[in-house]
């Protein structure tokens, strides 16, 4: 099975063209040039593609993306508001190396040693990231900040946290 990593959404239309702004969370500038395909989840774990025709740096954070088959406004103002996910592969290559989204598919390791999970989606806020992992089939949201964080292994794909007492257990 594909791994899909989700990197932002399409905010809005560009043009008289079906031009879509792409809002991404990849922490770099990037046109996305090699990018093939872009896919959009239209039911839980169904994801359908949709190949890019172009793409133009708009800012730091956003990418003009021509898709096929959109050549007007209208046709691509139906994809507004949908998230933007592509494969692992692709993630890997476009994702900045410091970007917090950069810790998707790594595994939590809290100070006991204690493999809490995969980082399953990442969710940037002003003053703090948090880190979805699943804890007993449920949805957690754990903090990332300077006193959580003791570290990360890029080699081993781990992100090392000390949280605080009583967090997790709420979700046990």
């Amino acid at each position: 099975m594909n791994n899909y990593f989700k990197i932002g959404k399409l905010v809005a239309t560009f043009g008289l063209q079906g031009d879509l702004v792409l809002q991404h969370s990849l922490g770099k500038k990037t046109s996305l040039k090699g990018l093939e395909a872009i896919f959009i989840e239209e039911q839980k774990d169904s994801f359908i593609p949709y190949f890019i025709q172009s793409t133009k740096i708009k800012s730091d954070k956003e990418v003009l993306v021509k898709l096929e088959g959109l050549a007007t406004k209208e046709a691509a103002r139906k994809l507004l508001q949908r998230e933007v996910w592509i494969l692992e592969p692709d993630f890997q290559k476009f994702a900045g190396v410091s970007a917090p989204i950069s810790l998707l598919g790594y595994n939590m390791i809290n100070d006991d040693d204690e493999d809490l999970g995969e980082v399953l989606e990442v969710i940037e806020q002003p003053h703090q990231v948090l880190c979805k992992i699943m804890v007993n089939g449920k949805e957690a949201l754990i903090p990332i900040h300077e006193e959580s964080l003791e570290k990360i292994d890029k080699k081993n794909r781990k992100v090392f946290v000390t949280l605080p007492d009583g967090l997790l257990d709420i979700y046990r």
